[in-house]
């Protein structure tokens, strides 16, 4: 073999080994994707700009371009370790909605320039009794969007970031009408509220009442008052009177006022707590009809549990906390939300006023839900 037959074979071997490599790699979902977004580095309310990697997109997977992250009080809970011990760097943000920019090869529900939303799972079993029963959210693998580890066993990052990588069972077609920078917080305020009142089955002429009127207490509000319920809200706030009236309640109740508080015992049928501090839930407890049940919704530190009297219960009062809803009935919750036009009030903001937002959550002055506009990633350090 002559050496320029040696050459020409050998560039001709280089550049096939290219075009496979190529080819390859446009084949190969499984590369990991560069990501950014802001993160608490360690315990706390401190927010950073943070780049990290997303798992490829897999088979099952859809990669979704974030357009808006809603701020959820458990957000506060995991940075601050009310709970537990937290994974860090981490990125928190379970209220997501945005476009659909890359799918895996068995992807049917979406498609590319689709909007789409994701709460709080990212993924479970499918396997278990739960899994099986619609009720992911019960799953004893579930996967959660943050602060949790991923099926790669890398810690698993949310929503105050430019995308993520979900998959296909937990992502959410958002219809096009949707106003999109009110839709992020449906998919945890919304579900988490929804999900009660359609397992106690709301209907017109119950007697139900909401204690604690932020995010969770106005959309619990809208849907029950959407279901044919007498609603009456409980607060300590009085400036939340008037938005309470305007959506439609019989009763706004100041817990302070003693007066206001007369002859409420053994009214309802339902109460909603969303209350996310130690509060003496033998008030409420007494409110409720024989058979009546209280649900606890606001999730407080460890240290600050409710209060809970046995003397209270009498009447087979019974109380239970709910954790969100399952993939069906959170689909089931969205289109009943866009049917009744029903969305939570919003305060939009850039994510590099994080700190401050949560701030203002931590000492409630929060609006019923901050949602940050992704696009001020792109903007001020």
């Amino acid at each position: 073999m002559d050496s320029k037959f040696k050459q020409t074979f050998f560039f001709t071997f280089l550049l096939f080994g290219i075009v496979l490599t190529t080819v390859s790699a446009q084949e190969d979902n499984s590369a990991k994707i560069p990501a950014k977004g802001y993160a608490a580095m360690t315990a706390g309310r401190r927010f950073v700009p943070y780049e990290f990697e997303r798992r490829g997109v897999g088979e099952n997977d859809v990669l979704i371009e974030i357009l808006y992250a809603g701020i959820c009080h458990t957000d506060l809970h995991q940075v601050m370790e009310d709970w537990r011990k937290g994974i860090f760097p981490m990125v928190p943000g379970h209220e997501i909605v945005g476009r659909v920019s890359q799918t895996g090869k068995n992807i049917q529900s979406v498609k590319i320039g689709d909007y789409a939303g994701v709460g709080c799972m990212v993924n479970s079993c499918g396997e278990c009794e739960q899994c099986r029963k619609d009720e992911e959210q019960y799953c004893p693998k579930t996967i959660w969007t943050y602060n949790c580890l991923d099926t790669d066993g890398i810690p698993s990052q949310g929503g105050y970031s430019d995308k993520i990588v979900v998959n296909e069972k937990f992502v959410v077609k958002i219809p096009e009408e949707a106003p999109l920078e009110r839709m992020a917080p449906l998919f945890c305020a919304g579900i988490t509220t929804y999900s009660p009142l359609r397992y106690h089955r709301v209907k017109p002429g119950d007697n139900l009442a909401v204690a604690g009127f932020g995010g969770l207490g106005d959309m619990a509000v809208q849907y029950a008052i959407a279901m044919g319920a007498k609603v009456t809200v409980f607060d300590v706030n009085e400036g939340k009177r008037q938005s309470a009236i305007d959506l439609g309640v019989a009763k706004f109740v100041n817990v302070r006022n003693e007066k206001e508080l007369d002859g409420l015992n053994g009214s309802f049928d339902l109460i909603l707590s969303t209350i996310p501090t130690r509060y003496d839930a033998g008030m409420y407890l007494r409110m409720l009809k024989v058979d009546g049940a209280m649900v606890l919704l606001g999730m407080p530190p460890k240290d600050q549990t409710p209060i809970i009297p046995a003397a209270a219960l009498t009447g087979r009062r019974k109380i239970y906390a709910s954790l969100i809803g399952g993939m069906k009935e959170t689909r089931e919750m969205l289109d009943f939300s866009v049917k009744n036009k029903i969305y939570p009030h919003v305060e939009i903001i850039p994510i590099q006023k994080l700190d401050e937002a949560f701030q203002n959550l931590a000492e409630g002055k929060a609006p019923f839900r901050y949602v940050i506009d992704m696009k001020s990633l792109n903007d001020a350090k």
